[in-house]
């Protein structure tokens, strides 16, 4: 069906301009009629015709600056001006179009020809209103996926930096080339002392990219929270991944496990390019490569959750970087690359600047991010190596009314278990059960960790702490308690568990007792000062983070005692 339009006609010649409106009336189109340019503009305004046929040479205003009016006054609406001239030099014409001509029609006017013309406008006007409704409609929709896009945003930011990002001895960079950032950087304070850090980079960019991180952030600050080892967490979510993730995506990751009171730094990475553990005593720069495949790839049976385990002193600085570091590129289309990056550290005389060092070389390089960019430090500072423990932000929502608790529990823990278990984030679930003990959660967790570390180590196992006298000699003593606990087929650790409260006063007991041969606690006691030693550090923290400290004469076992209120 034909289109039926408002059409403008402005012509100074009465008898032409009565014979466009006669012909057009008839062929049903709805006309208004102007005989100046200037009357044009002022029509134009007023009913703002779908299309105009102008008279180029008019009194009062020409219909070459009434054309440029009446688009600009259009914007970016499509109408159509098709001029009525009996010009015929090319210039004339030129000028027409270049004034916002979409036609000509020469005089006389042959009715078919104009219609034809009128028809041909139309259908460019609806194809255009066509491209307009389909513009707002992206704008629209592009809108909206932005909107959700900020939504999920900052709920997954509330859960992914929930941790201690914001520490003092923490410095990062993050520039991510969508809103989401594929890259992941998760920090958090663990129970026994120790302080986990977790560097993650997903294939892809944006929002894919970013969908594994929840699922990754709720794992990692949940069994954080509650115990659980570096290794359980890693094993927790490579499976959850393995889960979820489409065959193509995985997570390159590395996880440092820092424990500054122990003097141990344990790293597993999995993908991502060399950290560096860098010595403030002697300015050794010792690599962290990757020794595992990314996070998602492979299955509960086959994956390898091994640490490479270091010695770490306060001052000592960890570097951990995404690939996007390496990979940024300058205006000649070269990648910044790990030599460029050595070059940095090896110029570097204040080790407080490096982190400050390789953002200036970045910039300096002049690169354009090929991939999301994630660079982090992490300082020892004197106060990792305190004795001060930070309570754990974990305690459940909404205040509960003291009330009385006794109870006791004992479990004892075969080769088996020995094996396979760890049975600490199950006893901190029943310490979080107890109000007075929340805020102390750190601390029993810690004492509790030294007590079933020696019992299953020295008493069961037979290690002797010795062996970490260096860098080869913590990773000697771990893969000998490995070895010794994979081949280990007798022994046991048993460990008592005793509450007892009554309004505001009350007391934890726990006991841990092995089957080994026992030792001389005096006697170790004695050489807990030696703060050249690298291990053996532990039955001194015992003593001075619990209010009582026993030990069995035969050095089989040992107990402690945490109270509140005063004393039970």
């Amino acid at each position: 069906m034909s289109g039926r339009l408002s059409i403008l006609i402005a012509e100074d010649g009465v008898a032409d301009r009565m014979l466009l409106a006669a012909i057009i009336s008839r062929q049903g189109h709805r006309v208004t009629t102007a005989e100046n340019g200037a009357e044009a503009v002022k029509l134009f305004e007023r009913e703002r015709p779908q299309l105009v046929l102008m008279d180029a040479l008019m009194p009062v205003m020409d219909g070459l600056e009434a054309a440029r009016q009446i688009k600009r006054l259009a914007g970016n609406e499509l109408v159509p001006i098709i001029f009525l001239t009996s010009l015929t030099e090319h210039e004339a014409l030129v000028r027409c179009l270049e004034a916002g001509g979409d036609d000509f029609i020469a005089k006389p006017y042959n009715p078919v020809i104009l219609e034809a013309k009128i028809q041909a406008m139309y259908r460019l006007r609806r194809l255009q209103a066509t491209v307009l409704e389909q513009r707002d409609l992206i704008a629209r929709r592009n809108q909206q996926l932005l909107d959700e896009q900020r939504a999920a945003k900052a709920i997954f930011d509330k859960v992914a930096h929930a941790g201690c990002l914001n520490a003092p001895n923490i410095r990062y960079r993050q520039s991510p080339r969508a809103l989401f950032n594929g890259d992941l950087l998760l920090a958090a304070q663990a129970p026994a002392e120790r302080m986990f850090v977790l560097l993650g980079d997903f294939t892809g960019h944006g929002l894919p990219a970013a969908i594994g991180a929840m699922p990754l952030a709720e794992t990692f600050y949940g069994m954080t929270a509650k115990g659980y080892s570096s290794n359980d967490i890693l094993r927790e979510i490579n499976a959850k991944l393995k889960l979820i993730l489409p065959v193509e995506m995985f997570c390159c990751a590395a996880l440092l496990d820092i424990s500054l009171k122990h003097g141990t730094l344990r790293v597993w990475n999995g993908g991502l390019p060399d950290g560096y553990l860098l010595k403030a005593s002697n300015g050794e720069r010792l690599p962290l490569p990757s020794r595992h495949l990314p996070l998602g790839v492979l299955g509960a049976s086959t994956f390898d959750d091994a640490f490479d385990t270091l010695p770490l002193e306060v001052g000592d600085r960890l570097l951990l970087m995404s690939d996007g570091v390496l990979e940024i590129s300058n205006i000649d289309d070269e990648l910044f690359g790990e030599q460029r990056l050595l070059a940095v550290m090896d110029a570097n005389s204040e080790p407080a600047l490096l982190f400050d060092e390789i953002q200036e070389a970045l910039h300096a390089f002049h690169g354009q991010i090929l991939d999301d960019l994630s660079l982090v430090e992490v300082s020892m500072t004197e106060e990792m190596a305190s004795t001060d423990i930070p309570p754990l932000g974990i305690f459940p929502l909404g205040a509960r009314q003291l009330r009385p608790m006794d109870w006791s529990a004992s479990f004892e823990l075969r080769p088996a278990s020995l094996r396979t278990s760890n049975p600490l984030p199950l006893m901190m679930q029943l310490f979080l059960q107890i109000p007075p003990l929340r805020h102390r959660a750190g601390t029993v967790y810690t004492v509790l960790t030294e007590l079933y570390a020696n019992a299953l180590e020295h008493g069961v196992l037979l290690l002797d702490s010795s062996l970490k006298c260096d860098a080869e000699g913590f990773a000697k003593y771990y893969r000998e308690r490995q070895r010794r606990l994979d081949e280990l087929t007798e022994g046991c650790v048993s460990i008592d568990l005793d509450i007892k409260s009554e309004g505001a006063k009350g007391y934890l007991r726990i006991g841990v007792r092995d089957s080994g041969p026992g030792f001389d606690v005096q006697q170790a006691l004695s050489k807990q000062y030696c703060a050249e030693c690298l291990g053996g550090r532990g039955l001194r923290m015992i003593r001075q983070l619990s209010e009582h400290f026993h030990w069995q004469p035969d050095g089989k076992g040992m107990s402690v005692e945490f109270h509140w209120g005063g004393h039970a």
